[in-house]
């Protein structure tokens, strides 16, 4: 069973950068694909960006894509998710979950284990 921490969520103004980061622990954080997804207010969560177990493969969201880069280091055991160019749309509660599932995985019903999300907000 794999543990997530999320952390490095906050307050930026837009076209500003942040990093989020999820801890693992616990499991072969290895063997997992990694995701994030956000839960903006009044909306369903959504799919941001995943990567494969070696971190060969990365693919997002088409809102994300050229802005948002997602990164993983197996020997700290840690997903990160770049965020640039900011915009009062991504604010959300981001989570980080691992996945078993083999190939590109979009879906929260993909996803084995989550962690609880941190908030980012972006003030226009």
């Amino acid at each position: 069973q794999v543990q997530l921490v999320e952390s490095g969520g906050g307050l930026v103004q837009a076209g500003g950068s942040l990093r989020v980061s999820c801890a693992a622990s616990g499991g072969t954080f290895s063997s997992y694909g990694m995701g994030w997804f956000r839960q903006r207010p009044g909306k369903e969560r959504e799919f941001v960006a995943g990567i494969s177990w070696d971190g060969d493969d990365t693919y997002y969201a088409d809102s994300v894509k050229g802005r948002f880069t997602i990164s993983r280091d197996n020997a700290k055991k840690m997903v990160y998710l770049q965020m640039n160019i900011l915009k009062p749309e991504d604010t959300a509660v981001y989570y980080c979950a691992a996945t078993l599932a083999s190939g590109r995985a979009t879906s929260n019903y993909n996803y084995n284990y989550w962690g609880q999300g941190t908030q980012v907000t972006v003030s226009s």
